[in-house]
Order: C-alpha cells, then structure tokens, then sequence
C-alpha cells in the first residue's frame, strides 16, 4: 500500500490490521502506512488530570461538543510546515466521518473554536490522530472528553499512536506491537454506537 493515494476504503482494513497512514509527498499526496514496534496508548479509565487541568474543567470557561466541526477540526491540526494532513486527507476522513466512524470533539470558548481533537472508531476501538489549542489547556479538555466519552460508549482501546513527552505526562504508555495486536484484535469484536 506504501506510495498509494489514500482512499476512504482503504482506511477500514488498514486501521483493523494495525496500521495507519501519513502523507509522504503533499504535492502528489502520495501516502505511507506505518505499524510502529511499539504503541502508544491511553489508558480507557481516563487521561492523567494535572491540577491545573483539573481547574480548568471545573471552570465551565469552554463549551464542548461532538462531530459538529469535524472538518475544521482537522484543517486546524495542521502543522505550519512539514504537514501529513493534507486537503485529500480532510476529504478522505471526511467520508468516513459522514459515513460514522470518523469522530472530533470540539472545544468552543465565546462561539469560537479553540481546541480540538479527532480519530477514527472501529469496534471497540478509538484511533485518535491529532489534536490542536488555540489557547491553554484547549487541547487537553478536548482530549479528556473523547477518552471520557469513549469509555462510556464502550470502547475498550484508545490508541495514540506514536508516545511522546506531552502524551506520556498525560498518562499516556506503550505496548509492543505484538501486544498491541492482541488487544485490537479483542476490541474489534466490539461493536458501539460511533463505530457505525
């Protein structure tokens, strides 16, 4: 599948058998598939909620909502260069998320969207991709509530994908693929009303 162009029907296979896609080449959208040694999970129970994080939940300063800004979800998780989200990646995830299993929880502070985050559910489980803030902490609530939400439409695993700093101080793990494929395999028997 390396050096395909990404096709919505692509995505469910892919994604049950443990890979995920990223754009090699943004001109010519060109896509990789990547199953890395080790993966990056959340635990079910909840992300790891500083006291700072606490206080900002408890503060009722953002209003958070569900699929109502998916696509603007993603634009805003661009990166200012060096981008694997590009305009047929919105469009492909997109489908999917017509289709209903593509999902984003947007975070709003006066009418504006200001964080957010998005993935893909199968099963049981919960592929999140990337997220973004436009002001402190944004980020993190919209995170808190997919995996909050996830577990209690049922689903059992909520993958990250590749662990880094910010994602382990918010009690993010790894497993090994070997592991990591066991579990998928268990929560893909799954079945909850967002993996449609």
């Amino acid at each position: 599948m390396n050096g395909a162009e990404l096709r919505v029907e692509m995505l469910r296979e892919a994604y049950a058998q443990g890979w995920f896609p990223m754009t090699v080449d943004e001109d010519d959208n060109e896509v990789d598939w990547f199953q890395p040694y080790e993966r990056c999970l959340f635990p079910i129970e909840g992300i790891r909620v500083s006291k700072s994080l606490r206080k900002t939940l408890k503060s009722e300063q953002f209003e958070v909502t569900f699929d109502q800004a998916f696509d603007e979800v993603m634009w805003a998780c661009r990166r200012p260069d060096d981008n694997w989200i590009t305009a047929d990646f919105v469009r492909i995830y997109g489908d999917a998320h017509r289709m209903g299993w593509r999902h984003s929880c947007e975070v709003w502070q006066g009418g504006e969207l200001v964080g957010g985050t998005y993935g893909i559910a199968l099963g049981g489980a919960f592929f999140a991709e990337s997220m973004f803030h436009r002001v402190t902490d944004a980020s993190k609530v919209a995170l808190f509530h997919m995996v909050e939400t996830c577990r209690a439409k049922g689903f059992v695993l909520f993958d990250a994908q590749i662990l880094n700093p910010h994602l382990a101080s918010l009690g993010a793990y790894t497993v090994s693929n070997l592991a990591y494929m066991r579990m998928l395999k268990d929560a893909l028997r799954l079945r909850t009303e967002w993996s449609a």
